[in-house]
């Protein structure tokens, strides 16, 4: 049996959810509330699609609940989703505090439904073809800068898209944070617009992640660094390269870069290849895999409580850059 899905919200991010939906042929769409009068009549005309007229109809005429409202509304939406038994797919990050957060996963557990995360960077075709090259990667640099946006405002930096690659980084490095150093700068909202941070782990791996929404230039890049090369993914060129080093042959490249080990030791070639990229669309592709988890009853791609683990670890980092603020103040 389809299962319907009704989505709460249709500002930017609610209507490429609603297209998403209704461009999939394993999804059908039960209809969208927002609570915007102008919004939801422009959207359901626009769209030709059902409108409720409160949260509580749209949850009760579907079977997941997908919240693409503001942050500070995740909480009571979903809250009131979970209560009615509804499966629930929720944007990033999970909720505005690591309480409420706490609350949704005791509620998810008691109504014995699925809840995934909106971390969609997980579902980026560059991230998805370095997966399989990524052995235990001991140094990782990211940058993801953005152009200032008033829409992103809402939360500080750190919770706007430091934390997607906070995600990232928790889904590929299996350990601890031992320690995390960080400082921001509040330069045109209430809450830093740039933030930098060093998180390193209990198996010796260093991350070091640069967020910014005042860039002149948009930028998401991540480069991992181990043992004998290092991957490079632009989540937002959906580009990937490998590079590597390994034994020269019989017969070298004479156009290749070639290393000089030292005496006694083997020369390396520096080899670089670029894995074939699939096309997807990632907000329907996790879309998509949501509804499966729910049908196969098994846990979703990207879990509540790894929704939970970045939010926890976002506000340590935010944690230390205020306490580095008032240090400096």
């Amino acid at each position: 049996m389809v299962k319907k899905i009704g989505v709460l919200g249709a500002g930017h991010l609610g209507k490429i959810h609603i297209k998403c939906i209704m461009a999939s042929d394993k999804l059908e769409l039960a209809g969208f509330y927002d609570p915007d009068r102008e919004t939801a009549e422009k959207v359901a005309e626009t769209f030709g699609i059902p409108r409720f007229f409160s949260d509580d109809e749209l949850i009760s005429k579907s079977d997941i609940v997908d919240i693409v409202t503001p942050t500070v509304s995740h909480f009571d939406c979903a809250s009131k989703a979970l209560k009615h038994g509804k499966h629930v797919f929720i944007e990033k990050p999970l909720t505005t505090t690591l309480e409420e957060a706490r609350k949704l996963m005791e509620l998810a557990r008691e109504a014995s439904v699925k809840v995934q995360v909106g971390h969609v960077e997980r579902f980026n075709p560059a991230f998805i073809a370095a997966k399989p090259y990524l052995n235990n990667p001991m140094f990782i640099e990211a940058h993801r800068l953005g152009q200032f946006n008033p829409r992103g405002t809402d939360v500080p930096v750190v919770l706007d898209l430091m934390i997607h690659d906070i995600d990232i980084i928790l889904n590929v490095v299996k350990a601890e944070v031992k320690k995390i150093s960080a400082s921001g700068v509040s330069i045109v909202s209430e809450t830093p617009d740039i933030a930098s941070a060093r998180i390193e782990f209990s198996n010796g791996c260093v991350a070091n992640l640069t967020a910014s929404r005042l860039s002149m230039k948009n930028m998401r890049k991540t480069r991992f660094f181990q043992h004998e090369g290092y991957i490079a993914v632009n989540f937002l060129s959906k580009e990937t390269q490998i590079i590597r080093l390994k034994d020269v042959g019989a017969s070298p490249d004479p156009m290749a870069m070639v290393i000089d080990m030292g005496p006694e030791k083997n020369k390396k070639q520096i080899w670089v290849e670029k894995p074939e990229i699939r096309p997807i669309n990632a907000i329907q592709t996790e879309l998509e895999t949501f509804d499966e988890a729910i049908r196969s009853n098994t846990d979703p791609v990207v879990t509540i409580h790894d929704g939970y683990a970045s939010l926890d670890l976002a506000y340590r980092v935010m944690e230390k850059i205020e306490q580095n603020a008032n240090y400096l103040s």
